[in-house]
C-alpha cells in the first residue's frame, strides 16, 4: 500500500499544503510546532478516522481562519492497493449560525462517492508509532480497549459497526438500569438489550481473543530478540465476561494464556447473554452495566512481571516497539498489503540498539514516514536512501537537505 498523494486545506496550521510521496521512506524534519506531526496525523486520520492528539475533530479545522459562516477542514489522501489507484476524501465542516459553539459534522468520500466511517474502516491502513503510545501500557484499560478498537476496525470487516451498535445498546440498558434503580420496575425489561448487547459484544470478543492470540504469536519472539533473550513477553486478555468454563485463570499471571479462540460464535453469543441476566440483581444495584467488552483488560507481562505496574521506562519502550512491529507484520498477513508506517519523533525514546532495531524493520515496508527535529538521529544509510523534507510554519520544503 502507498500513498501517492496528500492534499490538506485548513488542516490545523495549513492552510492549503498538496505533497506528491514517493515510496519507501520520507524524513521530515523541523523544529517543533512546525506541522510535522500534523502530516502524520492526517494520514492517521484516513485509517482511524480519529485523532491521535485530540478526542475533539473540530479542534483539527485551522483555528486562524477568518470569520464565515462555513468553515472547511479537508483531508485527502490518494493511495494505490492491489494495483488500484483510490482516492479518500474527509471534509470537517463546521457551522456558525449565530450560537457561540458551531455545529460540528463531517462528509467522508471514497473515489467521489459519500460513504458512511463503518463502510470506509480498512479501504486504508496504517500503523502509528508515536512516544504518547506508551500510555497503551501504561495508563487506564480505556487506553488499551481503545487501542484494539481502533486496530480492529482497520482490519476486521464489521467490526466498526459491530462496536458502534453495541454502544449505542448499551447506553440504553445503562440508561433503564438507572431508572430501575431509582423508581423501581420489572427487571425483566433488560432482557431485550441483553439480546442486542450479547449479539455485538460476542462478535467484538471473537475478533479480540483472535486479533491477540495472533498478536502475541507475533510479538513474542521480536520481544525475544529485542531484549537479547532475557525477556518473556505475554498478552494477559482478561474479559469481563469470562466465556470458559472453567479458565484456570488467576490473579497469578501464568506464562500461557487460556484457549479462548476456539469457543464458537454462538456459543460466546449464549454465554454472555446468560451472564447479563444472571448480573440483573447486581447491575441495577450499581446503576450499569458491569459485564462485556466495555470493561475488557489487556495486560502486557514480561518475565511474569506486569510492566504497566512495574516495568521500567526502558522494559515499556521495548515492549511498545515489540507490539508496533508485530502489529505492522499482522496487518500485512491479515490484508495481503503493508500499511503504511508512520513514526514521530520516537528515535528520542530509544536507545541506540532499539533505534537500529527499529531502523531494521522498515525495509520491509512499502513506505515510512519518519519525523525529527535533527535528521542526524537517523544513521547515514537511512538518511542517503530517504526522500528528505523541512517543514518550517506549515510549509514545506522538499529539497531540504
Amino acid at each position: 500500500m502507498q500513498l501517492t498523494r496528500l492534499s490538506l486545506t485548513n488542516f490545523r496550521v495549513f492552510n492549503r499544503l498538496d505533497l506528491e510521496l514517493p515510496p519507501k521512506l520520507i524524513l521530515i524534519s523541523g523544529a517543533n510546532a512546525q506541522g510535522k506531526t500534523s502530516i502524520l496525523e492526517a494520514v492517521a486520520y484516513l485509517a482511524t478516522f480519529s485523532s491521535f492528539h485530540t478526542p475533539l475533530d473540530r479542534q483539527l479545522v485551522n483555528f486562524n481562519l477568518q470569520p464565515e459562516p462555513l468553515q472547511v477542514g479537508r483531508i485527502l489522501g490518494e493511495y494505490e492497493r492491489a494495483g488500484r489507484k483510490h482516492s479518500l476524501e474527509v471534509r470537517l465542516i463546521l457551522e456558525f449560525n449565530g450560537s457561540s459553539v458551531p455545529r460540528y459534522r463531517r462528509e467522508m468520500l471514497l473515489d467521489g462517492v459519500k460513504k458512511s466511517v463503518n463502510e470506509l474502516f480498512g479501504q486504508f491502513n496504517t500503523v502509528s508509532f508515536l512516544p504518547q503510545m506508551a500510555k497503551i501500557i501504561e495508563d487506564a484499560p480505556f487506553n488499551r480497549r481503545q487501542y484494539l478498537d481502533e486496530l480492529l476496525s482497520q482490519i476486521q470487516p464489521g467490526y466498526a459497526r459491530h462496536l458502534n451498535d453495541y454502544q449505542k445498546a448499551l447506553g440504553q440498558r445503562n440508561a433503564l438500569l438507572k431508572i430501575l434503580q431509582e423508581s423501581g420496575g420489572e427487571a425483566r425489561q433488560l432482557e431485550i438489550w441483553d439480546e442486542i448487547i450479547a449479539l455485538h459484544g460476542a462478535e467484538l470478543m471473537a475478533a479480540r481473543i483472535k486479533a491477540l492470540r495472533e498478536l502475541e504469536e507475533l510479538a513474542t519472539p521480536i520481544h525475544t530478540d529485542l531484549s537479547r533473550g532475557m525477556e518473556l513477553m505475554r498478552f494477559d486478555y482478561r474479559p469481563a465476561y469470562e466465556p470458559l468454563p472453567d479458565p484456570k485463570h488467576q490473579t497469578v499471571l501464568l506464562q500461557t494464556q487460556p484457549d479462548r479462540t476456539q469457543i464458537p460464535l454462538d456459543v460466546l453469543e449464549t454465554g454472555f447473554k446468560t451472564a447479563l441476566r444472571g448480573a440483573h440483581r447486581e447491575d441495577i444495584a450499581r446503576g450499569m452495566t458491569t459485564l462485556g467488552p466495555h470493561r475488557d483488560e489487556l495486560r502486557f507481562i514480561a518475565n511474569g512481571i506486569d510492566l504497566g505496574d512495574f516495568g521500567s521506562r526502558g522494559q515499556i519502550r521495548t515492549a511498545l516497539l515489540s507490539l508496533k512491529l508485530a502489529e505492522l507484520n499482522w496487518m500485512k498477513q491479515r490484508t495481503g498489503e503493508w500499511p503504511v508506517l508512520l513514526l514521530d519523533e520516537i528515535t528520542a525514546e530509544l536507545d541506540l540498539q532499539r533505534r537500529a532495531d527499529l531502523m531494521a524493520a522498515l525495509g520491509n515496508v512499502e513506505q515510512a514516514l519518519l519525523t525529527c527535529t535533527d535528521p542526524h538521529v537517523f544513521g547515514e544509510d537511512l538518511r542517503q536512501n530517504a526522500c528528505k523534507w523541512s517543514v518550517a510554519g506549515g510549509m514545506v520544503n522538499k529539497a531540504a537537505a
